[in-house]
């Protein structure tokens, strides 16, 4: 357990400058078939003072119930949601759309598959949905989601910058805050996320890493002409 700790004592250490929210996503829980594991998820919740989001094997009221017990502020559903998209409801009425966060992992078809739209997988990637993405972005805002957690399967892990497309796309069809995720590689990439639409943006190598630290990057944004939350 000390090493989701640690990170996140590490990422908030410079106070404001630091990071303005963590997300942990265990994202072989539901391919596991297991719940979410809560006693690293209370440690971390007693070491920070910001915003947490979890996810990863989340099925069910009972399952979110414990999250938040454990202290996180938000429950993140991917792969239960897509499964019984009505539990988005079920948690919204229980907790408060601001609980509740959609995580939608993204791949684009290729030309063989259909048009270049995108597709939702679940699964951590591995499992194809058949769901348009856009349109199960829709549906699962208008079932009560508050939040996207949108991550682009095709550029997670490669450092070639986040899908903008994707993101503009999202950000025309609803009107929740996206965080967008997958492929940062330098700063200049979030940027260009929050030019797209996106109201935050994610990264975890690149952080884990040390190639920039979140002080770093939000210099670089308030540099930019952006709002950002502990510079001047």
């Amino acid at each position: 357990f000390g090493l989701p700790v640690e990170a996140a004592k590490r990422y908030t250490a410079e106070g404001a400058a630091g990071a303005d929210e963590l997300v942990f996503l265990d994202i072989a829980a539901s391919h596991e078939r297991r719940g979410p594991e809560l006693e690293w998820i209370e440690r971390v919740a007693e070491s920070v003072f910001i915003p947490l989001t979890v996810g990863g094997g989340v099925r069910t009221l009972d399952d979110a119930r414990d999250l938040l017990a454990a202290g996180a502020d938000k429950v993140a559903l991917n792969s239960a949601a897509v499964a019984r998209p009505h539990l988005l409801t079920e948690l919204a009425e229980r907790y408060g759309r601001q609980c509740v966060v959609l995580s939608v992992d993204v791949r684009r078809r290729l030309p063989a598959e259909g048009d270049g739209s995108w597709e939702v997988v679940t699964q951590g990637g591995r499992q194809k949905t058949g769901l348009d993405a856009l349109a199960w972005i829709a549906e699962g805002v208008e079932r009560g989601a508050g939040e996207l957690l949108l991550t682009s399967i095709d550029r997670d892990g490669t450092g070639e910058g986040f899908d903008c497309a994707l993101i503009a796309a999202v950000a025309a069809r609803v009107n929740v805050p996206i965080i967008a995720s997958g492929g940062a590689g330098a700063a200049s990439d979030f940027a260009a996320a929050l030019a797209a639409g996106a109201a935050a943006v994610l990264a975890a190598g690149l952080f884990h890493r040390q190639e920039l630290s979140v002080s770093e990057l939000k210099r670089y944004l308030a540099a930019q002409g952006l709002s950002v939350r502990g510079v001047s």
